[in-house]
């Protein structure tokens, strides 16, 4: 009994045709759990492991596709396709067994003949195997949602992690949410200052972005997503990017409706450096532990001004004269301006009236218009134009003070704290993320114990 517009989809989009899960029984799934795993033996099943901590009534709900993926011999090495070899046949043993009530099922992308094709090889793709393949084996018939949730092989969860999520569906009525994060600690100290400089770039953008009042104020981290089966097909399934797949996912899906932020549970990511994908975690922390850049730096806090301005502004215009609104937008930011007219809102925004019967439909289009993407990109601009980024500790501070907030250690101008209050500062962070799980920008002022 799938769904019309679940049909529409597989018909359309999916890609799953050319792949079948290999499982045990099918009956009664609510939850899909998709694991993409390339060369992960050594994590996958300490991943599968954790997720059979929830309780066995979320369990036996919940099926963990496993898609053991790669392309052909061009892109990837032959030790990468043989340690998927080996995670196959332990998955194999792991279907039939039913280790720990945990219902595992897997992908074949791997072996000759079913790999990836080489121009689409890569995580986004594989991403997209599972969750096509999914729509296909969840029970419609029962009440309430079916959900999609993407982790990583290399990523823990916890004991609430499926009871959680759902409660939070359920309740709030999303149709896509976030789940609180924190990585996993690391294995030397370089590794852990590494992976803490970068978790505090992610965290500053997205409550810049807060504070800014923008609908895109999340984070994009692949392991943390979860969205409901309609809202997958609605917006026409996971993209094919080798990297960055979880952003532009994410991106469309905000568009279908305020973003869930599910704080009642933490999804932690791996630290380890990897160098498979052009950016993202992994990579960042090859590159600081490799002293190829200075890290320390931060996108300046009056960015994230200029943005509030710029959505202020737009959400009571009544101005149908463009050239107007972008003669005020130079007096916010001269570059503001520039930026706009390259992405031609002179042009824009009377396609946008035209198209709107009301006010806040006209809201709700210009915020479509002006999404995540072109929200990073005027932030990027702003750094190359009239706001260059700033040292990041004293962006940090300025942000925290911008939002009401304070640091929770003192930090001298242009210096860089020892890693155990850098820690704390990041902790202090969390707990601001940690605000609430109701789709909104909440404000992080007053939240967590604040040092003088």
């Amino acid at each position: 009994m799938i769904p019309e517009n679940i049909r529409t989809y597989l018909n359309r989009y999916s890609v799953g045709a050319g792949w079948r899960i290999i499982s045990g029984p099918l009956e009664g799934i609510e939850n899909a759990v998709v694991i993409p795993a390339l060369a992960e033996s050594g994590h996958l099943f300490t991943t599968l492991a954790s997720l059979a901590g929830n309780p066995r009534s979320e369990l036996a709900r919940t099926l963990v596709i496993c898609v053991v993926n790669n392309g052909g011999a061009a892109t990837v090495s032959a030790d990468d396709r043989a340690d998927n070899q080996k995670t196959l046949k332990r998955l194999k043993k792991q279907v039939v067994s039913d280790v720990n009530g945990l219902r595992v099922a897997y992908v074949d992308a791997s072996s000759p003949g079913r790999e990836m094709p080489d121009t689409d090889a890569g995580v986004g793709f594989a991403r997209k195997i599972g969750m096509d393949l999914a729509l296909g084996v969840f029970d419609y018939e029962r009440r309430g949602p079916r959900l999609i949730l993407s982790l990583d092989a290399d990523t823990l969860v916890e004991e609430n992690y499926l009871s959680a999520v759902r409660e939070s569906f359920e309740r709030k009525k999303h149709a896509a949410a976030v789940i609180a994060y924190a990585h996993q600690t690391a294995g030397s100290p370089d590794e852990q200052a590494a992976i803490c400089c970068y978790e505090l770039f992610l965290r500053y953008y997205a409550l810049g972005l807060r504070y800014a009042g923008s609908p895109y104020a999340f984070h994009s981290i692949g392991s943390t997503m979860a969205c409901t089966a309609g809202a997958y097909a609605q917006v026409r399934g996971m993209n094919r990017r080798k990297a960055g797949e979880d952003f532009y996912f994410l991106d469309k899906l905000a568009k279908t409706g305020a973003m869930g932020r599910i704080s009642a549970t933490t999804v932690r990511p791996s630290s380890r450096v990897s160098r498979r994908v052009p950016f993202g975690t992994g990579k960042r922390v090859a590159r600081f532990t490799e002293g190829m850049e200075n890290e320390y730096t931060l996108y300046n806090p009056r960015a994230f001004f200029v943005l509030k301005e710029w959505l202020g502004s737009m959400a009571s215009c009544g101005d149908t004269d463009p050239e107007r609104i972008l003669a005020r937008t130079g007096m916010i930011d001269p570059s503001l301006e520039g930026f706009l007219r390259g992405y031609r809102f002179n042009e824009i925004w009377p396609r946008l009236i035209r198209n709107s019967g009301d006010a806040p439909h006209l809201r709700d289009h210009f915020s479509r218009w002006f999404d995540g993407f072109k929200t990073f990109k005027l932030i990027r601009h702003l750094a190359h134009t009239t706001l260059p980024p700033v040292h990041m500790f004293t962006a940090l501070e300025t942000l925290a003070e911008m939002m009401g907030d304070r640091l929770p250690v003192r930090v001298t101008p242009g210096s860089v704290p020892p890693l155990s209050e850098q820690m704390e500062i990041l902790e202090h962070l969390r707990a601001c993320d940690r605000g609430g799980d109701d789709g909104t920008a909440a404000s992080a002022a007053g939240e967590g114990t604040r040092k003088k």
